[in-house]
């Protein structure tokens, strides 16, 4: 696990990337044994902390936390567990307009399965596409890899906490004609529904 002291950025600098600049600058690197400069996210096994244990133990910018992990680590903690919702979305590389990774989403529950509590914590799971992946760079970085069996079995993780104002859901902004409420999952799936109508996937 990474000591939190090690992760540094100079000041006035904000950790803010693209889901585009996570694969292609951090992930794509990870996985390819290309060294990555600044090397400012750690490794984590998403099993040995609960979600509100991550302060000092990954990067952390704004309310988010990044960290490594390995793809079907053990996901369930101490206190609970996280739980994929079902939802996987593309990451399109603008300027080829290929795919080049893809995105899943999980919600940590309190408890044991399938029982637990859902919680307002996120993650969202980051997935390379080595298809997408067509250039010098990636040639070489196959040839780094050829007898290393690790070529995406890394994933980075992106965890932050939806935090909702007392009596208020946590999208209240879009409130419903009846007037029934939705948990934040339920318009989260509404939103990313939205979403995903705009984005062109190639063939």
């Amino acid at each position: 696990m990474a000591d939190a002291a090690s992760i540094n950025l100079p000041p006035g600098f904000f950790f803010s990337p693209t889901d585009e600049e996570l694969v292609l600058h951090f992930l794509f690197c990870k996985a390819s044994l290309i060294p990555c400069h600044p090397n400012i996210i750690p490794e984590l096994h998403p099993s040995q902390l609960d979600p509100w244990e991550l302060n000092g133990k990954v990067l952390l910018s704004g309310n988010q936390y990044y960290f490594f992990s390995k793809v079907n680590e053990n996901r369930t903690t101490e206190n609970g567990y996280w739980k994929e919702i079902g939802i996987t979305e593309p990451i399109i590389l603008s300027t080829v307009d290929k795919k080049v990774g893809m995105k899943k989403y999980l919600v940590f529950h309190i408890g044991e399965a399938p029982q637990g509590t859902e919680t307002n914590w996120v993650m969202q799971e980051y997935h390379i596409s080595s298809s997408g992946f067509d250039t010098a760079l990636y040639r070489s970085a196959r040839r780094r890899r050829k007898h290393d069996q690790s070529w995406s079995k890394w994933v980075l993780c992106r965890v932050s906490e939806k935090r909702c104002e007392e009596g208020v859901n946590c999208y209240s902004d879009d409130e419903y004609e009846s007037g029934s409420e939705l948990s934040w999952l339920d318009e989260f799936y509404l939103r990313l529904d939205d979403d995903l109508e705009e984005i062109a996937i190639p063939n």
